[in-house]
């Protein structure tokens, strides 16, 4: 059985642009098959933004997404309260939206694990000062 793990725009920028140091790391990571992938579209758009240097890789990336490489996890209109309560808690970082979005992911789905290549998901917390653990760190 798969676990299910959430993952950052760093890692799935690197996995579509060949040319990004951490290239090579997270395509052997994911080969191993361990996890089903979890994001938000907030994070797609980040990715989206940054391999945008080729019209392809965007589309192979969209089609990917489609195929279910990543399921999306939604984020609604009422949680943009927590998205401002988050950005207000980790205005010294500052905490970026994308990264809210995956926090409340977390939070909606349970799930305790990132793939991510800041240190950000070290400082961010759940209630109760719950950790996401990042295992590509």
């Amino acid at each position: 059985m798969l676990n299910l793990i959430l993952i950052d725009a760093g890692p799935l920028i690197a996995l579509f642009d060949r040319s990004d140091h951490y290239h090579t790391r997270i395509k052997a990571f994911l080969k191993q098959g361990k996890y089903k992938l979890i994001t938000t579209t907030a994070v797609m758009t980040e990715v989206l933004h940054m391999i945008d240097f080729n019209v392809n890789v965007q589309i192979d990336f969209l089609e990917w997404v489609a195929h279910e490489g990543v399921l999306l996890q939604e984020i609604s209109q009422k949680d943009i309260f927590r998205i401002i309560e988050l950005s207000k808690k980790y205005s010294d970082r500052p905490m970026d939206f994308a990264d809210a979005t995956l926090v409340i992911a977390a939070e909606k789905t349970g799930v305790r694990k990132i793939i991510s290549i800041d240190a950000d998901f070290d400082i961010y917390r759940l209630p109760n000062k719950v950790r996401i653990e990042n295992v590509f760190s």
